[in-house]
């Protein structure tokens, strides 16, 4: 178990994306990330040599001080680490547990909430398909809608399915997903809110 995280940032805001939009949450992004997605918004995240290891307490100190009742662990790629020790003290404290991956590592940790974002670059580990409460597939050109189709095959029945379309390429790709969902129901659309209200 990891007792010591890198942590890039973390701060209070508004989730602007999937299942939870809307809702207010704690983000604590872990450096280190292996998976190298082209169109990245966080690359400054990628080298854990760059970010302050912080302790599980430390960590933990800040989310109280917040007040939110959700706590999203992303990156980066948090899966890297062992996050039982941080799960576990959040939960103790009554706090919802949310992780957002690609699913590039077996996941760890207790989880109250999966969204899985799997990347061509680097293929999800198998376990973590099972384990998904929500798929949310980046959408940067036409042929991910294919691969978005194939991804939605390995997940259960009661996976939420997300399209969201790529931020620099949204006005182009935006209507090729809005076909897509108008065939295929299951799926919906999720907009990176946060970006167009201006908020971490």
């Amino acid at each position: 178990m990891s007792s010591v995280l890198p942590v890039m940032e973390s701060f209070y805001t508004i989730q602007g994306e999937g299942t939870y939009q809307g809702y207010a949450a704690y983000f604590v992004r872990l450096g280190g990330c292996d998976v190298g997605c082209v169109w990245c918004d966080v690359k400054e995240s990628w080298n854990a040599k760059d970010h302050p290891l912080q302790s599980v307490d430390h960590i933990i100190s800040d989310v109280r001080e917040s007040k939110s009742e959700i706590v999203v662990i992303t990156g980066g790629e948090p899966a890297m680490y062992d996050l039982t020790m941080l799960t576990r003290s959040l939960q103790a404290d009554g706090l919802r547990t949310h992780i957002e991956t690609s699913g590039a590592y077996p996941l760890t940790g207790h989880w109250d909430w999966v969204c899985l974002s799997p990347k061509k670059f680097k293929k999800p580990h198998s376990s973590v398909y099972e384990m998904a409460d929500e798929l949310k597939v980046i959408v940067y050109n036409a042929s991910d809608l294919k691969w978005a189709a194939a991804e939605s095959i390995k997940v259960g029945e009661n996976c939420n399915l997300f399209l969201q379309p790529e931020w620099s390429v949204e006005k182009k790709v935006l209507p090729m997903i809005i076909d897509f969902i108008k065939e295929n129901p299951a799926w919906r659309i999720s907009l990176q809110v946060h970006k167009y209200m201006n908020i971490p």
